[in-house]
């Protein structure tokens, strides 16, 4: 029986690799063991920070199961890996990925719709998917930006609410109406909305948003569990969080996750800044000087926020 999926922080888990371009599967562990540490109550893993499309399906298969292994029933687990294009090569990630374990296998918006034709395409493409992979685990769905961002029309949020399947929307649209409309649409549902941008993060919760789960986890979770945690008794000061917050969400580019994998050395990782998604290079002096200022600036809000 499919476990319930939990409200709150998701970081969007990057893949560690080792020098030789092999995934780094003892810090996959360890990182685990720091999102659950930093409070967070799920993982999304095989995603775009993932680099899901630069995997093979056995390594996505692979890093589902280490994640979900290791997790070991403490925190959800829920994984993409949704990147093929035709109706059976994404029947066969799906049922790879569901034997793993993890709580729910997250589509992506844009592969039901390649061309973006239009709701009724999304609709018929999604539909035929789900009478060739498993009818039993639960779905969540995801407006990843590659290659395209496909936004979730309100009539697609209707017939996601009609599905009873769906209990994960990982959100991209950084527009404050639509996820006001969104939260108050998916309201008594089991259907839970997660804000992948930061600068909005407060707002989708002040407005029927269930979480986070977005490239900043992998940077302050546990700042962005206390926003989660605290924003309703203490309104005041989780505005003045979320305004800090916002305005360091911008470091993370242009070398996103080689500066994720920079960073976590100051949370006491070696891993190497290697990626497939970004060349190495573009993580230059000025790049690494910023992290470093995030680091030292989450060091202060922790103190200020955490240490109460």
């Amino acid at each position: 029986m499919a476990r319930k999926i939990n409200g709150g922080i998701y970081p969007t888990m990057i893949t560690p690799y080792k020098r030789s371009g092999e995934i780094d599967f003892d810090n996959v562990r360890k990182l685990v063991d720091w999102y659950i540490e930093k409070g967070c109550s799920g993982i999304f893993a095989v995603c775009q920070s993932s680099e899901m499309v630069y995997l093979s399906l056995k390594e996505r298969v692979a890093l589902a199961e280490a994640v979900v292994d290791q997790a070991n029933g403490r925190i959800n687990v829920v994984a993409s890996g949704h990147c093929g294009n035709s109706i059976e090569e994404q029947a066969k990630e799906m049922d790879e990925i569901s034997k793993t374990g993890v709580d729910a296998f997250v589509l992506v918006s844009n592969r039901f719709d390649y061309h973006n034709d239009g709701d009724d395409v999304f609709i018929e493409n999604a539909e035929r998917l789900f009478d060739k992979a498993n009818k039993d685990i639960s779905l969540g769905i995801y407006e990843c930006p590659y290659p395209y961002k496909r936004l979730l029309s309100p009539r697609i949020i209707d017939w996601i609410k009609e599905n009873p399947r769906f209990k994960f929307i990982k959100d991209t649209c950084c527009d404050p109406v639509a996820l006001k409309y969104r939260g108050e649409a998916l309201a008594g549902t089991e259907c839970l909305l997660f804000n992948a941008n930061e600068q909005t993060a407060l707002y989708s919760l002040q407005n029927g948003g269930s979480g986070y789960s977005g490239i900043m986890a992998n940077f302050h979770p546990d700042l962005l569990v206390w926003l989660y945690e605290n924003y309703k008794t203490n309104p005041e000061k989780a505005e003045k969080l979320s305004n800090i917050l916002s305005m360091m969400a911008f470091t993370e580019n242009p070398a996103y996750p080689c500066t994720a994998k920079y960073y976590l050395g100051f949370e006491g990782f070696r891993m190497e800044t290697l990626a497939r998604s970004s060349d190495e290079k573009r993580l230059t002096p000025y790049q690494k000087y910023t992290v470093e200022q995030m680091y030292a600036l989450n060091n202060d809000l922790r103190k200020a926020f955490l240490e109460d």
